[in-house]
């Protein structure tokens, strides 16, 4: 299944060792051997969360069960949570997210990411390892208030383990099909009574699934490494300092795009995705009797390189490179207090962000020919042209800036069985882009009458160098309401059972249309040759931001105890979104290469989710379903050619499913250890997902079954897993480029052993 990119795969590689849950982790103490009576609550300090996190329709994954899911990035968490949907596109550059039938394929996210309270910017940098993953939290719904921009479909918060709360050694192995290698180890220790640090390491690499039929290269191949620090200093009991460093290399090859019409992998041009990133995020917390102050700041770099045969075919036409440097700044100050039934949380944010990026196209012999001059000698064959040299770059290059600042406030009033919640947020942003597009090139233009010999006419250069600045400002105001219903009479008969409602407004950023430069300048030089352009840069160059009122009901119930058969809990969610100005990803009329970002009158989306969970008594049996429908639809959208109304919003999937069973033996022991044997089997289902706006092609449902038998200690693990064991063909991927139609296969059958250790 795709991999959810956002960083769960640092959840998955969380697998690094078989984790005892929070409770089995023995508590720290001091240097007299006393547990600190404040330790727990400094734990959580810099952890921005609602006021009454019950509000909010959430998933949470913890240790064992990424271990138990074979987790390796967020991609493969996401099957766990109804109505989430992350596909692997390519690359770990492209980190799409579809949530309750939002989501677009390219520039903003629909749904936010912090890593121990840090917020990273850039979904193409979502798609990270992190080998000491303690949990993760997926919260369904717009976070606006408290996230922000960006958020409207969710919020993903991952936690990594804490020095306090863990010492010792941690490693991971792995191997499986197509060469695919996995290794990670960390150490957690103190230096000190009030110090406390933890390094680790983590590489992967794979030979990929797919061979390119044009050259018999490999194609998915990828190299990786990562490195993580996290020191943590408490200097009094009641104020922590923690800084986390880490920094990931990645390099791999793409893309598996197979041609729809002849069914073969085979393109003639190197494309690769190489990345470079480091995040540093210091977060300060003090408690004091009555309220908690918290101050996180995070410096974040990304440099990425991506080139790739942009037509995907065993013919010269045409090549993207596009280069980027981008550093990001983030300012994070928030308290919380509780007194009595109030509670409340306010802060403000402040982000900046500076991108230098270059994204040249270059035009070879084919393209040349077919895409320029047998489109205008077709137009005047009496006067035909003939490019001067079989090859020319179009040449962009963007210097962008981003800046924001946002006030927010929650609070939560608990009266009775009844607890009511507000919030808002005022989110101001400021986008500029300084662009240049450019060329140098000529062609040159004959007398070709007929019958007649050719002749020379006219040497005509193509010199284009323009430039010019953009920019927006972006103002909202962003509300939340919810109340919720949990009666105590229902609880003191161990019935836990909460009703919620809820209505926000989510918002998503607008932006800067990069890709379509190179097919503007493109128009530019038919223009030159007396074809008259179809696009400029005004009008395709920006779209607007995307906005949704957002309406949930919930009815929940926790860990209700079923006496000697165990514990079960379950979530039922309703909601409907009606969005403006939906983000589209589209091909426009008059492009040949481009991709553009545009803005649907208004879409309506609705559905429901269900999520299950039970545990036997004696914890060997677990059992797990979520299940998401999503229904979306748009209500207005014409693009001048064709009205879409009535018709399904591509590419978000209207079902999702996830079915797990997980059962544990006890054998025997080893070195007084109790020894396990354990096995699991879940299913990962997808689907339907249309392809364009006029539903026309689609990848049906498809369910993927996977399997494990492990053997395990509380020293150490090894586990047998398989995955899609029924060798399920489907398809994650779908577009146009040059009127010639592509998908991208999903992954196969594969198998394989992870080692564990904990030391």
């Amino acid at each position: 299944m795709r991999k959810i990119k956002i960083l769960i795969v640092a959840v998955a590689a969380v697998a690094v060792a078989p984790y005892a849950s929070a409770d089995d982790i023995a508590e720290p103490t001091d240097s007299a051997g006393h547990v600190p009576h404040r330790l727990r609550e400094i734990e959580v300090l810099g952890v921005k969360q609602s006021p009454d996190a019950t509000l909010a329709s959430s998933v949470e994954i913890n240790r064992r069960q990424v271990e138990r899911l074979g987790a390796v990035a967020m991609k493969d968490v996401s099957a766990v949570v109804p109505n989430y949907y992350m596909p692997d596109y390519g690359t770990r550059m492209t980190s799409s997210i579809y949530v309750r039938g939002l989501g677009t394929r390219i520039d903003q996210p629909v749904v936010g990411l912090t890593v121990d309270g840090v917020t990273f910017l850039n979904k193409d940098n979502y798609d990270f390892d992190i080998p000491d993953i303690e949990r993760v939290e997926v919260l369904r719904g717009a976070q606006s208030v408290l996230g922000g921009r960006n958020t409207m479909g969710g919020q993903i918060n991952v936690y990594t383990i804490s020095p306090w709360r863990y010492r010792g050694v941690r490693a991971m192995a792995e191997y499986g099909r197509a060469n695919a290698v996995k290794a990670a180890v960390s150490w957690y220790g103190r230096l000190s009574s009030t110090v406390a640090t933890s390094v680790g390491a983590y590489f992967t690499m794979t030979d990929g699934y797919w061979r390119n039929d044009y050259n018999n290269a490999r194609v998915g191949t990828e190299r990786q490494g990562s490195a993580r620090w996290k020191l943590s200093w408490r200097p009094v009991e009641r104020l922590s300092v923690t800084n986390t460093a880490s920094l990931s290399l990645s390099r791999q090859s793409g893309y598996p795009y197979e041609s729809v019409s002849t069914h073969q992998l085979s393109y003639n041009d190197t494309c690769y995705y190489r990345r470079s990133a480091f995040a540093d995020g210091l977060t300060i917390a003090y408690s004091g009797n009555r309220i908690t102050a918290n101050l996180i700041t995070s410096v974040q770099y990304l440099d990425d390189d991506m080139t790739l045969d942009q037509d995907f075919t065993p013919e010269d036409y045409f090549t993207l490179t596009q280069k980027r440097r981008e550093w990001a700044v983030t300012q994070d100050v928030f308290c919380k207090a509780s007194r009595g039934a109030y509670k409340w949380l306010g802060g403000v944010f402040a982000s900046y962000r500076t991108t230098d990026m270059t994204a040249p196209v270059t035009f070879y012999d084919a393209g040349i020919s077919s895409l320029i001059e047998e489109h205008r000698n077709a137009i005047n064959p009496e006067y035909p042209i003939t490019w001067s040299e079989r090859s020319f770059v179009l040449g962009s290059d963007f210097d962008s800036r981003d800046c924001g600042v946002a006030i927010y406030h929650e609070s939560t009033y608990t009266v009775g069985d009844f607890t009511l919640q507000g919030g808002l947020r005022w989110d101001i942003e400021h986008t500029a882009l300084d662009y240049r597009s450019y060329c140098d090139t000529a062609y040159d233009t004959w007398h070709a009458p007929a019958g007649g010999e050719r002749v020379l006419y006219a040497h005509t250069p193509v010199v284009i160098d323009d430039s010019g600045s953009l920019d927006r400002t972006f103002n909202q105001l962003l509300p939340k309401v919810a109340v919720s219903y949990a009666p105590k009479a229902a609880a003191e008969r161990g019935w836990h059972v909460t009703a919620v409602a809820s209505f926000s407004k989510g918002f998503k950023a607008g932006g800067y249309n990069t890709q379509m430069f190179s097919d503007v300048l493109q128009q530019r030089i038919m223009g030159i040759m007396g074809l008259s352009a179809a696009y400029d840069v005004d009008k395709v160059i920006s779209y607007k931001p995307e906005k949704s009122w957002n309406y949930e009901l919930s009815l929940r119930l926790k860990d209700r105890s079923l006496g000697a058969a165990g514990t079960i809990s379950a979530e039922l969610t309703g909601f409907f979104i009606d969005c403006t100005d939906q983000q589209l990803t589209v091909f426009p009329e008059g492009t040949t290469t481009g991709r553009v970002m545009t803005n649907a009158g208004r879409t309506y989306s609705r559905g429901a989710e269900l999520t299950l969970s039970y545990r036997s008594a004696d914890s060997r049996l677990r059992t797990e379903l979520s299940y998401g429908y999503t229904c979306a639809t748009f209500k207005e959208y014409d693009n001048g050619r064709s009205d879409f109304s009535g018709y399904r919003v591509p590419y978000a999937p209207a079902h999702t499913l996830f079915v797990s069973a997980d059962y544990s033996l006890p054998v025997g022991s080893v070195s007084g250890r109790p020894l396990t044997l354990g096995f699991g089997a879940n299913v990962r289902g997808v689907g339907n997902i249309y392809w364009d706006e006029a539903n026309t092609l689609s990848q049906p449902f498809y369910a993927l079954l996977g399997a494990d038998v492990r053997l395990q200690t509380s020293r150490w693990s090894a586990t047998v897993w398989a995955r899609n064991i029924s060798a399920t063909r489907y398809d994650t991927f779908y577009f146009v480029s040059m009127g010639n139609a592509f998908v991208q296969r999903g992954k196969p059958f594969a198998a394989g052993v992870t080692l564990r250790l904990s030391l």
